[in-house]
């Protein structure tokens, strides 16, 4: 997919366009804010100074004063919340992200300031949201720009809004955003931290709308073809098999389409994914699963002789995935994850006894036992045994007592 071309055609014409000539008429009383103290006399100054300045004026100020100018528009989102004086800050950045410049706008959102709620009514709000994502798509077009926004956490917003349940427009012009980010190498080494791959699967899943099914083949691509190391490669491709998308390709691949660059897409990611499911080990699964924050009963964490093996690399990499296993267990809400993280917790101190001292000093062992007294009778039994596992010197002792008191619990264990 052309990145200019698709980027020119992505930008939805909106009510905000029809309305902008009437908005800008509004002029907006500074003054006034700042009398109030709601907006400081450096805002004051250099919005009044901006607005009245011609376009060939503004390219000029953005050039010299590109990070106030950002500074500005973001505090002054913050402070305001009147509804006709937040659509005439919205057009006016509108009409900045226009103007062509080199250093205008790469600090729009790497100044820390948090926007205001401001008091648009439920039936615009739509509205003015997709003219925002319409503006970070002209934005990310710009390189420097997407490390500004990766920098900023702005992939963090990005999944908010598509786990929000939004309606199909906006979720392709979030998608676009993150097929944006991932054509630069060293951003898609970035994108690993952020659970990218299952909140794009999900859509996918449920997806009825072939633009939204194209940019999120796009994006997976993308994150596959661009990533300059192979642990990235892999570790994405690894997420994608985790998160079901093998399956959801092979359906797609029954259909037809007009677009050739869904066929492409869709026979390139089943090439990659076939290839890594060749080499995917029971550790990789395990390890993708966890990274994923789904947990559930697969195999793996039943299984003897994975947690044998495999128990002491959880230490690998700085202890990477006990962190997140016990991450899984305080922030949590899904008694399946919260279930499998303990049982996890637990095999993995019965396999390797030094790492009794690694779970208490990273919060595990408070963890666990706060889920003893947990609603879910399956997170409370395997929070027992955790537990127990944990504060046993004698393994085998303790397996006797567990077996009779698995058979005192036969429902229980079954579900386990």
């Amino acid at each position: 997919m052309d990145i200019r071309g698709a980027v020119d055609a992505a930008v939805p014409t909106n009510i905000i366009a029809a309305k902008a000539a009437e908005v800008r008429a509004n002029k907006v009383n500074w003054q006034s804010y700042l009398q109030g103290q709601m907006i400081s006399a450096e805002d004051c100054e250099f919005i009044k100074k901006f607005e009245i300045a011609r376009s060939e004026d503004k390219q000029a100020v953005l050039t010299k004063e590109g990070h106030q100018c950002a500074k500005t528009f973001l505090n002054l989102m913050a402070h305001i919340s009147k509804e006709q004086t937040v659509q005439y800050i919205l057009t006016l950045i509108d009409d900045t992200l226009q103007v062509k410049t080199q250093n205008g706008f790469r600090k729009l959102h790497g100044t820390g300031a948090e926007p205001g709620t401001g008091t648009i009514s439920p039936s615009e709000s739509s509205q003015y949201v997709q003219c925002v994502a319409g503006c970070l798509q002209l934005m990310l077009r710009v390189n420097e720009y997407r490390f500004a926004w990766v920098e900023a956490d702005g992939v963090n917003c990005i999944t908010a809004v598509l786990s929000n349940k939004c309606g199909f427009q906006l979720q392709y012009q979030m998608i676009f955003c993150v097929w944006l980010l991932a054509f630069s190498p060293q951003l898609c080494e970035q994108l690993r931290r952020y659970n990218v791959v299952p909140a794009l699967s999900d859509i996918l899943q449920e997806s009825v709308k072939e633009k939204v099914t194209r940019i999120i083949l796009a994006a997976f691509r993308n994150l596959l073809e661009k990533s300059a190391e192979r642990e990235t490669r892999q570790e994405y491709a690894l997420a994608m098999i985790q998160c079901k998308v093998l399956k959801q390709l092979e359906n797609l691949d029954q259909q037809k389409y007009d677009d050739e660059d869904i066929t492409d897409d869709i026979k390139f990611l089943l090439e990659r994914l076939g290839e890594s499911v060749q080499d995917l080990s029971s550790f990789d699964e395990y390890s993708s699963e966890l990274k994923s924050g789904r947990l559930e009963w697969s195999p793996v964490h039943k299984s003897e002789k994975f947690w044998r093996e495999n128990a002491v690399r959880l230490n690998e990499k700085n202890y990477e995935l006990l962190k997140i296993l016990t991450r899984l267990l305080e922030v949590s809400d899904d008694p399946q994850v919260i279930a499998v993280a303990a049982h996890d917790v637990g095999e993995y101190v019965r396999h390797y006894p030094r790492g009794k001292r690694v779970i208490e000093q990273l919060g595990g062992k408070q963890l666990v036992m706060n889920h003893m007294h947990h609603e879910d009778q399956l997170v409370r039994y395997n929070a027992l045994l955790a537990v127990q596992k944990l504060m046993v010197h004698n393994w085998e002792y303790l397996g006797k007592q567990l077996q009779s008191t698995e058979q005192s619990t036969p429902a229980v264990a079954a579900r386990s």
